[in-house]
């Protein structure tokens, strides 16, 4: 099985049983490693930066209380030579105003209560300039950090 940030964060050592049953599943897991991948660090970030990704990332972990995760996201942040401006986005405290509040807004309300994700949520990111792509590529990584988050606590409490 080869190193990844899921396997990392939840703790799991080779010889537990978790680890056996990882292993049969080393496709999934190298799928989500991809997608993490893709999702902090494309080739072609679009308008959300490395460091925009990362930030929003560490911030999504911190509100979930995760702290490992958000170390891990902490250092891609700082590996991104994120400005002072954006490393302000991972404080949970910090709203931000015109486009990056609107990134914070959608970020804040999509990885805590996305049921109340709406139409009008979409409009506000439009109207704070966010293009089609830009919202698509949110979406993604929100979607993502949601399935890593509990996929790590799943692992988590297994080993328990």
């Amino acid at each position: 099985m080869t190193k990844d940030v899921v396997v990392e964060q939840a703790g799991v050592k080779p010889g537990e049983a978790v680890h056996e049953a990882l292993l049969a599943r080393a496709d999934i897991l190298a799928m989500t490693q991809a997608t993490h991948d893709a999702a902090l660090l494309p080739e072609d970030p679009g308008g959300i930066s490395h460091a925009q990704r990362a930030a929003l990332a560490c911030r999504i972990s911190r509100r979930h209380g995760d702290a490992g995760l958000t170390s891990h996201y902490d250092v891609l942040m700082r590996k991104a030579s994120a400005t002072a401006e954006v490393m302000r986005v991972a404080d949970p405290a910090y709203t931000g105003e015109g486009r990056i509040g609107a990134l914070i807004a959608y970020t804040d309300l999509a990885s805590m209560v996305p049921r109340d994700v709406g139409a009008d949520d979409i409009e506000a990111l439009k109207a704070a300039g966010i293009v089609d792509a830009d919202i698509v590529r949110l979406a993604e990584l929100n979607a993502f950090l949601a399935y890593q988050i509990r996929l790590i606590a799943g692992l988590k409490l297994l080993r328990a």
